[in-house]
């Protein structure tokens, strides 16, 4: 299981360094060609819109795998027991449900219909299913660190009783 969330972490790490080492390029082009050109790029300008969503819903999901996304804790701080366990589980319910059918199944519609459509962006002609795209990469990431942490609370929980 240790390989499992060493390699979705590696994979979701992966593709934020590239995202933010090419988002780092374009934009100092961009600022490159509309300062000191006084002609600004652009095919760069829309490459880094679509780039921040990408690196906005894989770094949602990053912030999910280490349980490092904003919590309203209004309500736990002030529960302890079988009260903060009953609403932890409806909560963490909640959430995947939410990605499960915003992320994955609505994004995922999205994708197909922008790609049955043959919608292209603006300057660059890429197909708006890619951008699209991010919604269910980033929701599948973040179902499957929530699956890897409950398998890892439900081994703790196994070892912490005696078992093996």
């Amino acid at each position: 299981m240790k390989k499992l969330e060493k390699g979705l972490d590696f994979a979701m790490s992966t593709i934020m360094s590239i995202v933010m080492l090419v988002l780092l390029i374009f934009g100092t082009w961009q600022i490159f060609t509309r300062w000191i050109l006084n002609n600004p790029s652009t095919f760069t300008e829309e490459m880094l819109r679509y780039l921040l969503i990408w690196a906005g819903m894989i770094g949602a999901a990053y912030c999910f795998f280490h349980d490092k996304h904003v919590k309203l804790t209004l309500l736990t701080s002030k529960l302890h027991g079988p009260a903060l366990t009953a609403v932890t589980i409806f909560d963490e319910i909640i959430v995947v449900l939410f990605v499960l059918y915003v992320y994955v199944y609505g994004g995922g519609q999205m994708m197909m219909r922008t790609m049955a459509n043959g919608q292209l962006t603006a300057v660059l002609r890429l197909p708006m299913s890619l951008i699209y795209g991010c919604l269910p990469v980033s929701g599948v990431f973040v179902i499957l660190s929530k699956i890897l942490r409950y398998l890892s609370l439900y081994a703790e929980s196994k070892t912490a009783k005696g078992g093996k």
